[in-house]
């Protein structure tokens, strides 16, 4: 039994305000089509059609055509989503159809999935998100009720059919529904509701394209610590620059507790381990390496993953050598390397532990990492 997916993405997107249709507006550098069929895709059915908007047809062709090697028919839409919809259904050569609103571009797989499953059982399926909110019926603007809303579910796509009942109803409906499951209640038919999934909202307005930009690169945070002994010879290097007037730290590097604060930081974020896995004293090429090659080294790594730093804050833990007079010039040097604002701040442990008495310097530092598709 095959199953086609029909995909809706003809609307105007007026309440978006992009001046174009919506399944055509940006997200990451890429039409929110285009991600919507990624997912589709992803899922594998049999047939996949695209109903887009008939003034912007070569546009939606340019979307198709950035997965090649993959048959996707195009038709342009209707006046009304349900004739847009009916549109796309009569092309179906298959005996489910599951329609689905390219708005709802993060859709995954696994809820194409189970819709599918679930039409074994039934002639519709529709998935459903608990309402979370107290829901009020409203008059004049006057409250006439407090709805149970336990017994109310906010509807997702796609929804899934058996492809002949959807036509027919399709086909001798003359009323407008704002969905296919409510057309098929209409048409007396059983709707089977299953668990909707979060990440299938739909990008409606631009807050919801905010949102769904957030999705598209998460920022991750993370957390490193670095401590080190003074030596008893060389020159201190910490956050990069040279400090003459003290010892090296003792390390297999150069020392440099600030820079490998960061590092482990910005690893942290980024699920890469730590400095000692990925640059430990078992690779005899970093020995006596610089905290900026640690750094460099590191966005190298998290550049792999297509991850990015948005800012990073340092506190030195020590009595010498003295933060302060030095801050700026730390925070622009730092900065500089990382091409992303760093501060720097500076405590002691009011004569606790090792550091009361000069023995070494601690640092930790925390970063905010962006992602980019």
């Amino acid at each position: 039994m095959g199953v086609a997916v029909v995909l809706v993405a003809a609307g105007n997107g007026e309440r978006l305000g992009a001046n174009r249709p919506k399944a055509l507006v940006e997200l990451g550098n890429k039409a929110i089509l285009s991600h919507a069929l990624v997912a589709v895709i992803n899922y594998n059915p049999n047939q996949i059609i695209v109903v887009g908007h008939p003034q912007f047809q070569s546009e939606f062709e340019a979307v198709i055509n950035e997965f090649p090697g993959i048959e996707i028919v195009l038709v342009p839409g209707g006046q009304s989503r349900q004739q847009s919809v009916a549109i796309g259904v009569s092309l179906v050569s298959h005996d489910l159809v599951l329609v689905h609103d390219a708005a709802r571009c993060f859709a995954p797989p696994s809820l194409f999935k189970d819709v599918e499953a679930a039409l074994l059982d039934s002639v519709c399926v529709v998935p459903l998100m608990p309402v979370s909110d107290t829901i009020k019926r409203v008059m004049a603007g006057v409250v006439l009720e407090t709805i149970d809303r336990s017994q109310l579910g906010a509807a997702q796509t796609p929804q899934g059919f058996k492809t002949k009942e959807l036509l027919f109803a399709l086909s001798n409906s003359e009323i407008e529904f704002t969905d296919e499951a409510a057309l098929m209640q209409a048409a007396e038919h059983k709707v089977l509701a299953i668990a909707g999934d979060a990440r299938a909202y739909k990008v409606t307005t631009s807050d919801d394209l905010n949102k769904a930009a957030s999705d598209l690169n998460p920022r991750r945070t993370g957390i490193g610590t670095d401590v080190h002994e003074f030596s008893n010879a060389g020159e201190l290097m910490l956050g990069c620059l040279i400090w003459p007037e003290l010892p090296k730290l003792k390390g297999h590097s150069d020392g440099d507790t600030i820079a490998h604060a960061i590092v482990d930081a910005l690893l942290s974020a980024a699920g890469l381990g730590d400095i000692g896995s990925n640059f430990g004293v078992d690779q005899p090429q970093y020995s006596g390496a610089s905290g900026e090659q640690f750094l460099l080294d590191t966005l190298s790594l998290l550049a792999a993953k297509n991850l990015y730093p948005v800012n990073v804050a340092v506190q030195v833990v020590s009595d010498k050598p003295k933060i302060g007079p030095r801050r700026l010039e730390l925070e622009a040097r730092l900065s500089a390397i990382i091409s992303a604002p760093v501060s720097v701040g500076a405590t002691t442990t009011d004569g606790l532990g090792f550091l009361a008495d000069a023995r070494g310097v601690a640092a930790v530092a925390t970063a905010l990492l962006r992602g980019s598709d």
